[in-house]
């Protein structure tokens, strides 16, 4: 009978998640072609910003990362962050052929990074609860493709499937496969905001080795898009498009700190929004106390040598990540596989006292998730836009809040160690 049920429900969130997956691939196939009238479209507009048109950019001679020689030659609505050169040479197949057939290819690589997401998570349940990993990942991947963070990867074409399987995988293969951990995080350093604070926290967990051989991982396979870019322009050319990029991104309605319309889940902004109050340089302060507290946390619950307060940790050092500095909701997708085993070990250990903590952070974490457009349309309309592009960060930040509290009463007796 429990076959038979397991059978059914695995069944039925495949013909689901491959809905939600032709529903996904619509935007790639409808959306129109790039042109200077139509740069607000939203659609696609991380492939066309920060993939397809940069990549261009630097096959055309220029350089990608200099936000006025973007806006001059292509019909981007946003400038190419700092994501790492190799990105320009990995993703580099996506921008030969024509447009819409690189976007399109490009989306079902995001949904096959998607489905390995999912299996990763599958596969870590199994260890908690006597679920398949095939009937897992069938119904994980549905909540996925049908939740905001999920569709909204799809939608606007984030680069963020494989930054997750990446900063998924190094917790996951830290321990036992620390060569493919380090090929994970060279994936995680995509985003420097990533593979920053992610380095940060694995070697306040005894990770040195796959933090060297990973951050090594992302130098080496940059060096050769720097070289090129240097010697195009020379350093000081280099040097200033670097400057003018940093600038640009502090000063954007999306990415400024002080931006009462940017959805930023990072602690500075979340702290902005929710009070008005704008405290100069206050981000610097914000990542140093995040990670210093953080880094504390992990050791601590490290030292216990229980797979359920490495599950807390693991939790605990994405939410490190993203508070500490600039992310957006669509970012939590990194944590899924960390959320997904946490809320399997919060239902093993519910009614333990003091537990409870740990389920409502879990709680705050669905949030985003479940910020779909007709959440997001009661919450406008209630509330305002204001609260509505607020209300994630609130989550994340209150996420982290509960976690370390939770932590330190977890670890309130751990033994000092030996001497």
């Amino acid at each position: 009978m429990r076959t038979k049920w397991v059978t059914a429900v695995t069944a039925v969130a495949a013909v689901v998640a491959v809905f939600g997956a032709w529903w996904a691939l619509r935007p790639a196939l409808q959306a129109p072609l790039p042109t200077p009238a139509n740069r607000p479209e939203e659609r696609l507009q991380d492939f066309r910003d920060a993939l397809y048109f940069p990549i261009r950019e630097l096959l055309a001679g220029g350089n990608p990362y200099d936000p006025a020689a973007m806006f001059a030659h292509w019909p981007v609505r946003q400038a190419f962050n700092l994501y790492q050169p190799y990105h320009l040479a990995l993703h580099l197949p996506f921008a030969l052929p024509g447009y819409r057939v690189g976007a399109v290819l490009f989306t079902l690589f995001a949904m096959v990074l998607l489905v390995v997401l999912t299996a990763m998570a599958a596969r870590r349940l199994r260890l908690q609860v006597l679920v398949p990993v095939i009937a897992g990942t069938a119904v994980l991947t549905a909540f996925l493709l049908l939740s905001q963070v999920g569709k909204a990867q799809l939608f606007v074409g984030q680069v963020n499937p494989l930054l997750a399987v990446g900063a998924a995988g190094v917790l996951l293969a830290r321990r036992d496969h620390p060569r493919w951990a380090a090929v994970a995080l060279g994936l995680a350093w995509l985003k420097p905001q990533v593979g920053l604070p992610l380095s940060v926290l694995l070697l306040a967990r005894g990770s040195g080795r796959v933090v060297a051989g990973g951050t090594a991982i992302a130098a080496a396979a940059s060096l050769p898009v720097v070289v090129l870019l240097i010697a195009r322009g020379g350093l000081s050319s280099f040097v200033d498009a670097i400057v003018a990029n940093v600038d640009n991104m502090r000063h954007t309605p999306y990415g400024a700190v002080d931006s009462p319309t940017a959805q930023r889940i990072d602690l500075a902004a979340v702290f902005f929004r929710v009070t008005g109050v704008n405290v100069p340089g206050a981000e610097i302060p914000a990542l140093l106390a995040v990670l210093a507290v953080s880094v504390v946390l992990v050791r601590r619950l490290d030292r216990l040598g229980d797979p359920d307060s490495g599950a807390v940790a693991d939790l605990l050092t994405f939410l490190a990540v993203f508070t500490a500095i600039v992310h957006q909701p669509g970012d939590v997708l990194y944590a899924f596989p960390a959320t997904v085993v946490a809320a399997a070990v919060w239902w093993r250990r519910r009614r333990d006292p003091g537990w409870t903590a740990f389920g409502l952070a879990v709680l705050a974490l669905l949030v985003p998730y479940l910020h779909l457009y007709a959440a997001d349309d009661a919450i406008r309309s209630v509330l305002g836009d204001r609260a509505a592009v607020t209300v994630d960060g609130v989550a994340v930040v209150l996420c982290w809040g509960l976690l370390a509290a939770f932590a330190v009463r977890l670890t309130r007796r751990v033994p000092e160690p030996v001497p």
